[in-house]
């Protein structure tokens, strides 16, 4: 489990604010919802939701679950090993790795975490639904998946020079 203490985590991005309202005898009710991203810019990531009565109560509870939830995410020279594909929901998301100089090509939610991950140059798609929480989990989710190139090539039993060649 890695320590948020330890890491130099940057602004949160916060992706999704949402009002609900129960409607009783005495009016209506307002309650807040909030999806946060933290990351230190240098591999490390987390999501957090939050909900409150308000708006900044629901950010900061956000903001400590993501904190919480940080996961180390393999990155070569600042971009993905390898193209992924992952759902979660009915959304899908595609992340393709990109040449230097060519920029996050994303949508809100995954240009939000690719950010805070420190990612400068990927490819991405968004199919199916486009439900921001969805999304995001889909994006977390293909990067929990990404294989490190050092710990394939070991499995394969060849240096990592042969797997560039």
């Amino acid at each position: 489990m890695i320590n948020p203490a330890e890491l130099d985590l940057k602004e949160e991005t916060v992706i999704r604010v949402t009002r609900v309202a129960k409607v009783t005898s005495r009016g209506k009710n307002f309650r807040f919802g909030a999806l946060v991203v933290v990351g230190d810019g240098k591999g490390h990531v987390g999501i957090g939701q939050g909900k409150a009565g308000e708006v900044m109560s629901a950010i900061n509870k956000a903001k400590e679950e993501a904190k919480q939830n940080i996961l180390k995410i393999p990155l070569v020279n600042g971009t993905i090993p390898h193209k992924i594909v992952s759902r979660y929901g009915s959304s899908q998301v595609m992340l393709k790795p990109a040449a230097p100089g060519t920029g996050v090509i994303a949508g809100a939610a995954v240009r939000a975490v690719m950010e805070q991950v420190g990612v400068q140059n990927i490819l991405t798609k968004r199919f199916g639904s486009n439900n921001q929480m969805n999304v995001t989990k889909a994006t977390m989710k293909a990067l929990t998946e990404l294989q490190d190139v050092v710990s394939v090539a070991a499995k394969r039993g060849i240096t990592v020079k042969e797997v560039f060649i």
